[in-house]
């Protein structure tokens, strides 16, 4: 038997996990999908928007993988913890798949960032999506202007959260902390602002349209911003995502402005390109703006400066430029790239493939592509552990990984558990008088997958 430990239960560990099961050169293989939270899904539970029902709907496809009698989910598992390093999970499984992410989120590097006030979005959407990390977080939303660095899916989001009512969300399972905010929340302006133009910015169509349909939600650009960008003029030679968001964009900047329909809107979105932040203003009792300096295209598909300022006003200051991989203990890592060196999917070290050690997902690529982009990125990282099968084999392992892990100081969550977990948010939704809520912290989530061990 090939006994596989794949390390994250998000999709590109899931698709892993599919990819070694599915395939038909190793019968005898068993993978366990061990995963740092008793929940299963990663981002698409943990950081797909509460009102994208659609897309955190991939749950069920996820879910039939897991239910696969070849895989076996095993969450509260700390890989790299004290007992649990590289080294003993190779004396436990003859291969280890590293599928953890980009966990952490990118700087500015600009004065004033770590201000009261100005956060990582990445704080934010944990604090919205119920993370365990997050349970003592907290968002006043006492603003009335929110400011969005960055222009990517995860800005959108993030803009169009802060300008949703609360009643919009009370069907989702957003917990009821931020549900509460937000029904309390002061927001009238929400600014996302990208350093480069219209056509180089990050996020899809689709979630582009969301906010021109927000009830009670005015989206604001300046045709002059949009104007500048060469691409934006002659969008022909753009992907198509590129043409499609620059339509969208053209379709706004060219509404004719109406005072009576401005008045219906309580809260505007501001979209502004070619500001780049220099510094975020304010004190110790909070941020009060951020300056920013205008840029101009540079001809090479980059920007420079123009020694032009601005500065907008904002309480509350969200940065969302990107995500970034972390160190994993016992393995190789690149600071310049957050990511593991590998080639296929082997770990290298030095260039040397190290035995039995694999990585898929964003830990091995960078946080680039959406989710469906983790499906042949995955497939190549199983197929070079497939084709390093016979030599994997000849290693002995324990017999029992579930024993092996609580006597490594773990108390595994098995998939029993998590059925638990699902149940005891239902429960606690229709107590609430919605449907499924989230439990938002360490001591519910596990309360509620270990009364699975008492019931059977």
């Amino acid at each position: 038997m090939l006994r596989v430990a794949v390390i994250g239960s998000g999709p590109s560990g899931v698709y892993t996990a599919q990819s070694l099961i599915e395939q038909q050169t190793v019968p005898d293989i068993e993978v366990y999908v061990l995963d740092r939270l008793p929940c299963p899904y990663g981002l698409v539970r943990y950081g797909v928007a509460p009102d994208h029902e659609k897309i955190k709907s991939l749950q069920n496809n996820l879910r039939t993988v897991l239910e696969h009698p070849k895989v076996h989910f095993l969450g509260n598992v700390e890989v790299g913890s004290p007992g649990l390093g590289v080294q003993e999970l190779r004396e436990i499984f003859d291969a280890v798949v590293f599928c953890v992410g980009a966990a952490t989120d990118r700087h500015l590097g600009i004065p004033g960032e770590d201000l009261p006030g100005s956060r990582p979005a990445t704080d934010f959407v944990a604090w919205y999506s119920a993370h365990p990390d997050a349970a003592a977080t907290r968002f006043a939303l006492a603003a009335r202007s929110a400011i969005v660095i960055g222009v990517g899916n995860v800005a959108v989001d993030v803009a169009r959260m802060l300008s949703r009512r609360a009643p919009e969300l009370a069907a989702t399972d957003m917990p009821q902390g931020p549900l509460g905010a937000l029904a309390d929340s002061h927001v009238e302006d929400v600014w996302m602002i990208g350093r480069r133009g219209p056509s180089q910015a990050k996020f899809t169509t689709k979630e582009l349209r969301e906010l021109g349909a927000l009830p009670g939600t005015q989206v604001v650009v300046r045709p002059d911003e949009l104007a500048l960008d060469p691409a934006y003029r002659d969008p022909g030679e753009l992907p198509a995502v590129g043409r499609r968001n620059v339509e969208v964009l053209r379709g706004w900047a060219e509404r004719p402005a109406d005072a009576a329909h401005a008045a219906e809107h309580g809260r505007r979105i501001h979209l502004r390109f070619f500001l780049r932040p220099v510094e975020v203003l304010g004190d110790a009792d909070g941020v009060r703006a951020v300056r920013f300096e205008r840029t101009a295209p540079d001809g090479h598909g980059g920007v420079t400066g123009t020694g032009e300022f601005e500065e907008i006003e904002g309480q509350l200051v969200l940065r969302s430029v990107g995500y970034r991989g972390t160190p994993q203990p016992g393995l190789p890592f690149d600071e310049a790239t957050g990511t593991v060196p590998h080639k296929e999917g082997r770990v290298l070290r030095n260039g040397t493939p190290l035995p039995g050690l694999y990585v898929a997902g964003w830990i091995k690529r960078g946080p680039t592509g959406v989710i469906g982009t983790n499906r042949p990125c995955a497939k190549e990282t199983a197929l070079s552990l497939l084709a390093d099968a016979a030599t994997l084999a000849e290693r002995a392992t324990a017999e029992d990984p579930m024993a092996a892990l609580t006597r490594a100081g773990q108390r595994p969550v098995p998939w029993p558990g998590w059925l638990a977990i699902e149940a005891a948010e239902a429960e606690w939704g229709h107590g609430l008088g919605r449907g499924t809520v989230k439990l938002p912290d360490w001591q519910g989530l596990l309360a509620a997958a270990h009364s699975a061990d008492v019931t059977g």
